[in-house]
């Protein structure tokens, strides 16, 4: 038994199940403060007086403040261990979600708070990839990182629902101390990692890093042009004649899809394991054919439009994080924090760059730019694959 918990670099008390639920109600736990403000911005723009302008400006800080925060929280996870990296995000998020409800008093404020508990969020992510890289068989790896991908929609529909059940009641400052609570409650299961930090010092392997940041620079690309979706579509479908009704209800549609694709690709990957990254330029370019029919006018391009454009446009993520630790198991936070840099740069950079083109030209010209960018965002993960390919060979 002990020859084997040390060939498989797992440790024998964590089974697959309490990884993966680990891993998701940390991502959960990690993602939702940002998520949250999103969900509550109209409350909160009505106390704090900040405009959709101001909104866009917090979540870019955020995704910026991750982006800073990714390589470091790498290391920190290479050198402390996926168990205590993943308890100090939840902190941290925590921390984050009761600042804002007893110290946000102003739009700066607010950007601060959020920008400090960015780190929880790569802390989180990056020890989640590790957990489930070391306690998870490979051969059902894929499916795990698209489960726990998932959870980033499932933070956004928590968020949503705090809405109606809380801040609509009790004020919005305490649907953030209500939220604190249940992300507190992820600390409880957080599996145990016995390796020690001796043996994680020994795992050091050569890393494709040419290869990861080419992969890095393709997610930034379609992370920026996926946010956008979010961002400005029912802005864009009121624009071109359409009621906000249907334009939020395909959003949800395609969130909806989103979610499914995530889970599906993982279970695909399993089965065709040498094609991750293959799937995820596929997935690229039916989301670019989606982002471009939003600059057509009507309900129908609308909807297809989403569903492509998110629905398989933004299902890639869990993907990336499989193909990645795959090449990379004895340093799995140390090359996924490469690649989760281009994802927050490009959470980052999408919306600022792609809203301030709609305001200087027009919406279907700036959804015209952003399928060029998903476009071209496939061709770099196929490069990125071709260099995976080459590195594994060598």
């Amino acid at each position: 038994m002990a020859k084997r918990k040390i060939l498989s670099g797992r440790s024998a008390s964590t089974s697959p199940f309490q990884a993966s639920v680990g891993a998701l109600t940390t991502t959960i736990a990690v993602s939702v403060p940002v998520f949250l403000v999103g969900g509550l911005a109209v409350q909160i723009g009505d106390e704090l007086d900040f405009s959709p302008a101001g909104l866009g400006l917090a979540v870019s800080a955020y995704f910026g403040a991750s982006a800073l925060a990714s390589l470091p929280a790498g290391y920190l996870v290479e050198r402390f261990g996926a168990t205590r990296v993943s308890r100090a995000g939840i902190i941290l998020s925590v921390a984050s979600l009761l600042g804002v409800a007893a110290f946000a008093n102003t739009l700066w404020s607010l950007i601060l708070i959020l920008a400090l508990g960015a780190g929880a969020n790569a802390m989180g992510q990056l020890a989640s990839n590790t957990a489930l890289s070391r306690h998870v068989p490979p051969r059902r790896q894929g499916l795990s990182f698209g489960i726990k991908q998932a959870a980033i929609p499932v933070a956004t529909l928590l968020s949503g629902a705090a809405v109606p059940v809380v801040a609509l009641t009790l004020g919005w400052r305490w649907a953030f101390v209500f939220m604190a609570g249940l992300a507190a409650g992820a600390l409880l299961l957080v599996p145990d990692e016995r390796e020690t930090a001796a043996k994680r010092a020994k795992s050091t392997a050569k890393r494709a890093t040419g290869a990861l940041i080419v992969i890095g620079v393709g997610a930034t690309l379609a992370s920026g042009s996926a946010n956008a979706l979010g961002t400005f579509l029912v802005d864009s479908a009121v624009a071109r004649g359409i009621s906000p009704g249907p334009a939020g209800l395909s959003l949800t549609l395609g969130s909806a899809v989103c979610v499914t694709s995530r889970v599906l690709g993982g279970w695909l990957a399993d089965r065709w394991p040498d094609r991750s990254i293959t799937m995820i330029s596929g997935l690229l370019l039916a989301g670019a054919l989606g982002l471009g029919l939003l600059a057509a006018p009507g309900s129908l391009p609308l909807v297809a439009g989403v569903v492509l454009g998110f629905g398989f446009g933004w299902a890639w993520p869990g993907l990336m994080n499989f193909a990645v630790v795959r090449l990379h198991p004895q340093a799995p936070a140390a090359a996924t924090s490469i690649t989760q840099t281009g994802v927050y740069a490009g959470g980052c950079l999408g919306p600022l760059g792609l809203g301030t083109l709609a305001t200087t030209t027009s919406y279907p010209t700036m959804w015209v730019v952003a399928a060029i960018a998903m476009l071209g965002a496939a061709v770099a993960m196929l490069a990125g694959s071709h260099l995976l390919r080459r590195h594994a060979g060598s």
